[in-house]
Formats: C-alpha cells, structure tokens, sequence
C-alpha cells in the first residue's frame, strides 16, 4: 500500500455517490409511484445506454490496466491517462456510470430516479471528483493543468 500522497481521499466513494440517488428514486416510485409514463421509448433508449457504459467504461478501465496504475480507492496512482475516452473527458468512468444510472432510471422505469439524476451529479463532483483534483493537480502539477486545460471535465 502507498502512502497518503499517492491515493485519492474521496469525500463519498462513487458508486455510492452515484447510486444512492438512484435508490431514493426507486424507493419513491414504489411508495408513490411515478407522476409521468416514461412510454415505450424508456426502454430502447435505456439499452443504448447500457451499450454505451459497457464500451466505454470498458475501454476505460482497460486503460488502467495498460497504463499500470490504481483504480480502486486506496491503489496508488502511478500514471496520467489522457488517451482513449480521456481525451474527451476528464472522468470517462464517471460519464460512463452516470449513463448507467440513466440507463438504469429507464429501463426500471421510475421517473423519481431521472428527477434525482442532478444529485447524483453533485454528489460524485463533491465527493469524488473535486478531490481527485486536487489530488491529480499535487501528483502530477503542471502535466495535469496543461491536460485540465485542453480536455474538459464531463465531455
């Protein structure tokens, strides 16, 4: 294990970030239901979603694994990635959740969960993301400004 420079103190463990919100919204529409009919179209959608998360938080975390460094909480972080998916965002793995989460709203059909889809996002920016910012930015200094710079935190 490394030491406490070399791993990210998140505020609130992502997927926890991510899918508490989610629940809340699941547990609402079995208790009230929902207010709207999704329709048909929820579950088409829903499945392109989950496409999507496959490929590219797949392609992500292959990245990872090339590239030698930590993914889980607690595993250093050896490298900057700034190929791949994180050309185009900062936190690929993140989008990619976040469109499970999407994904997950409307295949499950509860439009409480695509209503509470705004606090998950600002869960994992103040939980996860701002720290690992900071983190990234005392790690890597003006590699990771320059990368801040030109790639651009969502897509």
């Amino acid at each position: 294990m490394g030491g406490a420079q070399d791993v990210v103190a998140f505020r609130l463990w992502p997927p926890v970030a991510i899918g508490a919100p989610l629940l809340v919204g699941w547990l609402a529409t079995a208790r009230w239901g929902d207010p709207v009919d999704l329709g048909g179209w929820r579950v088409p959608v829903g499945w392109a979603l989950v496409v999507f998360f496959l490929g590219w938080n797949g392609w992500s975390l292959w990245l990872f694994g090339r590239h030698g460094t930590g993914l889980l909480p607690g595993q250093e972080t050896h490298a900057m990635i700034v190929e791949g998916p994180y050309r185009l965002s900062r936190n690929p793995l993140y989008v990619g959740l976040l469109a499970l989460y999407l994904a997950l709203a409307l295949l499950g059909s509860t439009t409480w969960g695509l209503v509470l889809f705004p606090v998950a996002v600002l869960l994992v920016r103040w939980g996860a993301i701002a720290p690992e910012e900071r983190f990234l930015r005392a790690r890597f200094g003006e590699q990771y400004d320059d990368y801040a710079r030109r790639v651009r935190r969502w897509v």
